[in-house]
């Protein structure tokens, strides 16, 4: 870990209720209308930080958490929760984080490095996809195209704000949350969200 990270991780507090009180009114979307997408999100196929390709139809009738994550970002503590979360609910969850440089240069490293710091500093076990461009312009990943088009998903347009974004996905297919970074991994609402059918 290096010591912008340490520091990152000491401060992490601070960046949480910074983060609640910026964002007051929009941080959690909910798809009301139980909208159904137009696209399946299980034609789906993205590559892990191995070089493995896997398609969402692997995790059908079980709900996926979609994240962009990054390793020098004011959020990266929330790698914790996310891996207590995967293990609290393992049997109905996964977890994918999509490492991202898109906000601010917060993750230069390689795939190999990323998925190291990961290990070694958070003990991540979910699953770490290839590190892509989640933000909307021709490079953006195909499961981040999906989750911020209307037209594919079926009611949302919201792309990731900033790194740990978190996305959603019920047991049908169905896109039926974003939370804003400051909402914590362990939170009431996403863990409300994952309990319910």
């Amino acid at each position: 870990m290096t010591s912008r990270q340490k520091i990152l991780k000491l401060i992490y507090p601070l960046t949480i209720l910074s983060g609640k009180l910026k964002n007051a009114n929009n941080k959690i979307l909910v798809n009301k209308n139980n909208a159904i997408p137009l696209t399946s999100v299980y034609d789906i196929s993205f590559e892990l930080n191995n070089g493995n390709t896997i398609s969402l139809l692997s995790y059908k009738n079980k709900k996926i958490l979609i994240v962009n994550t990054a390793s020098d970002c004011g959020y990266t503590k929330q790698y914790k929760g996310l891996e207590k979360l995967y293990e609290q609910y393992k049997e109905k969850l996964v977890i994918i984080g999509f490492p991202s440089n898109d906000f601010g240069e917060q993750e230069k490293g390689s795939d190999n490095e990323i998925a190291q710091f990961c290990k070694i500093n958070y003990g991540v076990t979910f699953l770490l996809a290839k590190k892509s461009t989640v933000i909307k312009n021709e490079h953006q990943n195909k499961i981040f195209n999906w989750l911020s088009d209307e037209k594919k998903n079926g009611w949302l347009n919201k792309a990731p704000s900033w790194n740990f974004c978190k996305y959603l996905i019920n047991e049908q297919g169905a896109l039926t949350y974003y939370f804003e970074p400051p909402i914590e991994p362990l939170s009431k609402e996403i863990t409300e969200a994952i309990q319910s059918s």
